[in-house]
């Protein structure tokens, strides 16, 4: 066929192509690889938070690595993703390398599903219902269902699945067009005469390395050679090299997601590398090296959607089923390609998780876990110091665990910033966004005022000050009271637990009061010539402190009643509170004055 009489030459051979056919061509790979995007982006957004538990479920046992990996895999459609996922995951330092290596193998194998479904394009027509399991006509039922699903679902999860019913829809459409496109091939001696170099294996290995290195995606490369099987110029003696080379290439991925990260991460590279290259190197050596003896009939046969389909998949079954025993090996590979070497930094979030939220969320929770911990420790330290005496040992401790919380407070805001405004989360992801953005900056300040009490009991020891006994009664008091505020606003944080975030209000309004108590308690000790004015500064310096530890205590309980799902308006609630209308705060609140002022 000759439209526009356009002329193209490949290799030494003369063809005639249409310009529309290489449009068509061009076109179904751009709706196959956009369809794939959508198909897997939903389907991670819809079960990031379970893939994540089942990941760091993973144990040293292969066998349950092996299950989770592949699990993992087939509910996100990429065993690339899965990969890259593992790599974040030991550069968090939340998976040893150990554990990831069953989990790649179980990837390999999760990953021959999308085959099978591409393999569907090849069903032979006969009748209407065997017509209806083509992609083009079913695929388009998928359209329907989740476009109606997209436009009127209220849910943003409904309407991911509707996203993925669209995304499977023109993943299969592009496959149909790709198809369409090379039909015309078939009738070309130019494109017989090149299909014919692919019949040594070693350039059938390196063409699918290349292009899945490209495209990095196996699947897409593998529904790619579905394709141009649907020509009949492809046999089994070139399509198989391909396959493997698909194999390595899809290894790209995981090699771009090294940039930047540390040598436990890159490890979990050179591990996935490893095992596609030497299981491709051993089924080349093996299978050509039986087929010079046993002649393999079958590899001259044309090669189909379907059993494409079936080698990839005996090709990542097999192999996994001889290299999964050799993990240690594996391992000690890697260890020697990446040494161990100091680690920089104590916090590292790796946007390469970013690809999926509910996940990379999961890590920032992590990280804002040992935050408020660190601000946790620090104030017990602090306070305790300041009962028990002056420690030079807790005292750097302390300065140094403050410096340490304002980079969780950098590094977690940023990331959590970048994420929230360049990813979709769901409604519950974004609650809990909004918990962390909200909170650290009042850990990072109940730190700051640890970090203070601590240099006041430094600057008392350096200058041999000592407060009088009633100041000391005093101090005692409201230290009681400040331990008992932040503990409950630590707690409360960490569960979500609302009742004891109403707690925290009237404990407050009782701190402020003491603090009021106690610089007039001072002044009438400063009078009568107990108390010097040396020891005035350091001690109203304490009652500040414990006065702002008291406030920011209440802002993390406020924080905890706005993103909790209470029925309720929760600032009307806070502000009732802040003005003792509620029978129940009345009640806390003399208990609390009873306590720490009678």
């Amino acid at each position: 066929m000759d439209i526009c009489g356009t002329k193209f030459f490949l290799f030494k051979g003369e063809f005639d192509v249409s310009i529309l056919n290489i449009v068509q061509l061009f076109g179904g790979l751009a709706f196959f690889l956009f369809g794939m995007s959508q198909l897997s982006s939903s389907l991670e957004k819809m079960a990031g938070g379970s893939l994540e538990k089942l990941l760091k479920k993973v144990t040293d046992n292969p066998a349950k690595g092996f299950i989770v990996g592949m699990v993992v895999t087939i509910a996100i459609q990429s065993s690339s993703a899965t990969t890259v996922m593992l790599v974040g995951f030991v550069n968090s330092g939340i998976m040893e390398l150990i554990q990831t290596v069953s989990v790649i193998f179980g990837a390999d194998v999760g990953t021959t599903l999308t085959t099978w479904i591409l393999s569907l394009t090849g069903i032979k027509g006969g009748n209407v219902w065997m017509d209806l399991m083509k992609p083009k006509y079913f695929s388009m039922i998928f359209a329907l269902i989740g476009t109606i699903m997209i436009m009127l679902a209220k849910k943003q999860r409904t309407k991911d699945i509707g996203t993925m019913a669209v995304g499977f829809c023109i993943l299969m459409e592009g496959m149909t067009f790709m198809s369409d496109a090379m039909a015309p091939l078939a009738d070309l001696p130019a494109f017989s005469k090149m299909m014919e170099s692919f019949n040594n294996p070693l350039v059938g290995v390196l063409v699918g390395t290349l292009i899945t290195g490209i495209i990095q995606s196996s699947a897409a490369s593998i529904g790619i050679l579905q394709g141009l099987s649907m020509t009949g110029q492809i046999t089994m003696t070139m399509g198989i090299p391909i396959i493997m080379g698909a194999n390595i290439g899809t290894c790209m991925t995981a090699i771009l997601s090294c940039i930047g990260v540390n040598r436990k991460a890159k490890r979990v590279a050179a591990i996935h590398v490893a095992i596609k290259v030497v299981g491709t190197i051993l089924w080349l050596i093996i299978f050509y090296g039986l087929n010079t003896f046993m002649h393999f009939s079958f590899l001259d046969k044309t090669a189909s959607t379907f059993n494409i389909a079936l080698f990839h998949t005996i090709f990542n079954v097999v192999n996994t089923a001889v290299l999964i025993w050799f993990q240690k090996l594996f391992v000690k590979l890697a260890m020697k390609l990446f040494p161990d070497e100091k680690e920089e930094q104590e916090i590292f979030l790796d946007e390469r998780l970013m690809a999926t939220p509910a996940i990379a969320l999961s890590e920032v929770e992590n990280s804002m876990t040992k935050m408020v911990d660190k601000a946790f420790n620090g104030l017990e330290a602090s306070t305790e110091m300041l009962l028990d005496g002056f420690d030079a040992d807790q005292f750097t401790y302390i300065q140094n665990n403050e410096h340490k919380i304002d980079d969780y407070e950098d590094h977690i805001g940023g990331y959590l910033m970048k994420l929230t405004t360049t990813q979709h989360l769901s409604e519950q992801d974004k609650k809990k966004a909004t918990k962390i953005l909200q909170g650290i900056g009042e850990f990072e300040r109940l730190a700051d005022h640890a970090s203070y009490i601590s240099k006041s009991c430094n600057e008392m020891a350096e200058k041999k000050i000592k407060f009088s006994e009633d100041a000391k009664k005093d101090e005692e008091k409201i230290i009681h009271a400040c331990q008992e505020i932040y503990r409950m606003a630590v707690a409360c944080y960490r569960s979500g637990n609302v009742d004891i975030a109403r707690k925290i209000e009237p404990l407050q309004n009782v701190i402020s009061v003491m603090c009021e108590t106690y610089k007039e308690n001072h002044v009438e000790r400063l009078a009568a010539g107990t108390c010097t004015a040396e020891q005035g500064f350091i001690f109203n310096d304490i009652l500040y402190s414990c006065e702002r530890i008291g406030d920011h205590s209440m802002n993390i309980a406020a924080i905890v009643l706005r993103v909790s799902s209470i029925n309720m308006d929760s600032r009307k609630y806070m502000h009732d509170i802040k003005l003792r209308k509620t029978p129940e705060n009345e009640k806390l609140y003399e208990e609390y004055y009873s306590k720490y002022l009678n």
